[in-house]
């Protein structure tokens, strides 16, 4: 008795805890709630979140896949609103091979004089957009939002296809309970695979329960007239079910310099792996990367358009007809796809208009653009290949799958290196393609079909070189004229995120946040030939630069242009650290010793290294007659740091910091 009343008990007690996240049934205490009792750094937590994947069935379709979601987000603070907005991609190619999103509705709850108050989402806030030829996206969002409230929406997602959604355990907020049920019809059958680079595992329940399925046939005889007979037959079969249930998930952190934090997210990835029949017979489908590559090289929209040469023959002609070498010839055709077609903002590695279209109305998305560049490499008698690329947002695949790659660029293959090319961005060059495509590796993909992973990491090296010339007036002020060249990557920045801007605002950005700094008389060359460094030259006065303590002149040597705080101040990281690519800043400072002052103490020169030469510091000082010299030079060789040289980095970091910021000292004569 005192067990069926302890049992009764918890039922009820689960009953109950259920019941608070029905849809609709929010609790004053939600809404009062100023910030998350175990993480009160958090902007915003999800309450709940609910996942429930199943296959039904029907005569016409046989099974088809639903996935219903449920999420409730509490809101403590407008940096929390962010979380009001959701954002989900459809696969849609036509009417009968499209996934679709049915049932959404969503309500926002504030308090207001101690009531309970509701906003529901309309169709004004709902957004329907075709992202490529073959997705469309469904982002919708969130209406009355303030401080303290919970939002909440839920939605079904109903596909044709067997590929299963992999299922995210983790956000950048903390998720406060989790519930997540994938059952799949004992014909289909799955590998999961938890992410290895995730910091906590789940724990995932895995059984098998009965269904039954009531098959209706229909038998169709014709003797004097004909008739139609249907008779109904039952299906039993079991069905797998794989379970989440979870609480007190801890945020996914941000981290300074973090390669692609989606890489390092609590998920699991369903692989479809094989079908097995009521016949007991067994179809392989899993597959390997070779098998992958090789379908989509396959591709009419994408190993067709290699084959396709006519449009673009004479234009090509054209352009190397003087070319002497297969460098020239690289440039060449690569300068003429970047003028030709322009990029349409569409990613992806199937064609979306077709080269020879893109090339007539000169756009087109990125496998317009590349696999055109890798046609026209090829005609030229360039070894030049398609690589398949996952970007950054679409992260590291866990297993053999075509949307494990959403991007396409060319490479061209020599005796011992390879020359990385995307022509879809206006800035870059050969070597230098856009950061969001440097994820690790890419799968080039030859002529004869074979493939292989080959590096995308820059190896040259992006240079950051200042010099200055700087005197101190009277009024210890300080004037002067700074010059700047920026190469590879770091060129490719500015040009990204400074092209087209007016001098006024270029200034307005060199001065902001360095009070007292006038800049006049600016000027940026090469902006748009990214073949050169680009050049920033400029007159400057800051006020405030030196300090007179007792008579003695205090002078930070690196003026404004190293103030940024040390980015690795925690005691651990939980990822590493990936600077991209290979750098170099170098500050070359010559400071003019004021008439009646002379140096009293200057910053002992200093080198140091971390991991042999994988990051060196060097600091020199010296005296020239009635001036001072500062030579200062970070070099990053190895941009891949391990959370377990951490410590050793960090304490690198330190050093360098804390010796930026000594003083020169000049006293009076």
């Amino acid at each position: 008795m005192k067990k069926l009343i302890i049992l009764a008990f918890m039922f009820m007690s689960v009953v109950g805890q259920s019941q608070n996240f029905k849809f609709g049934k929010i609790s004053k205490e939600e809404l009062k709630e100023t910030s998350h009792p175990n993480h009160p750094e958090a902007n915003a937590v999800v309450l709940f979140k609910k996942q429930y994947t199943s296959f039904p069935f029907n005569n016409e379709d046989g099974f088809t896949q639903e996935t219903r979601y449920h999420e409730r987000i509490k809101i403590y603070n407008k940096e929390g609103y962010d979380w009001a907005i959701k954002k989900i991609s459809l696969y849609d190619v036509s009417n009968t091979s499209q996934q679709k999103i049915e049932g959404l509705k969503g309500y926002t709850y504030t308090l207001v004089d101690g009531e309970i108050q509701k906003d529901k989402l309309r169709n004004e806030n709902i957004f329907e957009k075709r992202t490529s030829k073959y997705y469309t996206s469904c982002t919708f969002t969130m209406p009355g939002l303030s401080e303290g409230c919970v939002i909440e929406f839920e939605y079904s997602i109903k596909s044709p296809f067997l590929s299963i959604e992999d299922v995210v355990l983790q956000y950048q907020i903390p998720i406060n309970q989790i519930e997540v049920d994938i059952i799949t019809p004992e014909f289909y059958n799955y590998n999961k695979v938890v992410n290895p680079k995730s910091s906590f595992l789940p724990k995932i329940n895995e059984s098998q329960k009965v269904r039954d399925e009531k098959i209706l046939t229909k038998q169709r005889t014709v003797v004097k007239t004909s008739t139609t007979k249907f008779s109904e037959s039952n299906l039993a079969f079991k069905e797998n079910v794989v379970s989440v249930y979870m609480e007190d998930i801890p945020a996914l952190k941000e981290e300074p310099f973090i390669d692609n934090l989606n890489n390092y997210r609590a998920l699991i990835a369903f692989e479809y792996a094989f079908y097995r029949g009521p016949d007991l017979k067994i179809k392989s489908v899993a597959t390997s990367w070779e098998r992958v590559t090789e379908t989509i090289y396959n591709d009419e929209d994408f190993g067709g358009q290699l084959n396709k040469k006519r449009y673009f023959e004479e234009a090509v002609d054209a352009a190397i007809a003087k070319a002497t070498s297969d460098d020239e010839k690289i440039l060449l055709i690569f300068n003429l796809v970047k003028s030709k077609v322009k990029f349409n903002d569409y990613i992806g590695f199937i064609a979306e208009n077709g080269v020879k279209k893109a090339f007539k109305e000169g756009t087109g998305n990125v496998a317009d653009i590349n696999l055109m560049l890798v046609a026209m490499l090829r005609y030229a008698g360039v070894n030049a290949n398609p690589v398949l690329v996952s970007t950054k947002d679409n992260g590291v695949p866990l297993f053999p799958t075509r949307s494990g790659f959403n991007y396409v660029i060319c490479a061209v293959e020599a005796q011992d290196s390879v020359l990385l090319l995307d022509a879809s961005s206006r800035f870059t060059k050969p070597n230098i393609i856009p950061e969001y495509v440097i994820n690790w590796q890419g799968r080039l993909i030859r002529e004869d079909g074979s493939s292989t992973w080959i590096s995308l990491s820059p190896s040259v090296q992006s240079k950051n070189i200042v010099s200055a010339s700087v005197q101190i007036n009277a009024d210890l002020s300080m004037e002067g004229k700074l010059r700047k060249a920026l190469t590879a990557y770091q060129a490719l920045s500015y040009r990204n995120n400074k092209a087209g801007l007016t001098n006024e605002s270029l200034v307005q950005i060199i001065e902001k946040g360095n009070a007292g700094l006038v800049v006049s008389d600016l000027e940026v060359k090469n902006v748009n030939n990214v073949y050169k460094p680009i050049m920033q030259s400029y007159n400057f006065t800051l006020d405030g630069a030196v300090e007179d303590i007792a008579g003695n002149l205090y002078i930070s040597p690196l003026l404004f242009l190293t103030n940024e705080e040390n980015p690795f101040t925690q005691d651990s990281r939980a990822y590493p650290v990936d600077f991209v690519c290979p750098l170099s800043d170098k500050y070359i400072v010559n400071i003019d010793i004021p008439e009646g002052y002379q140096l009293e103490s200057l910053p002992e020169s200093e080198a140091i290294n971390f991991n042999t030469d994988a990051l060196t510091f060097s600091y020199l000082t010296k005296q020239i007659g009635d001036k001072i010299q500062i030579v200062v030079n970070l070099e990053i060789n190895n941009t891949y740091i391990l959370p377990s040289d951490y410590t050793n980095f960090k304490e690198f970091y330190k050093i360098m910091t804390d010796k930026k910021a000594e003083k020169i000292v000049l006293k009076k004569q």
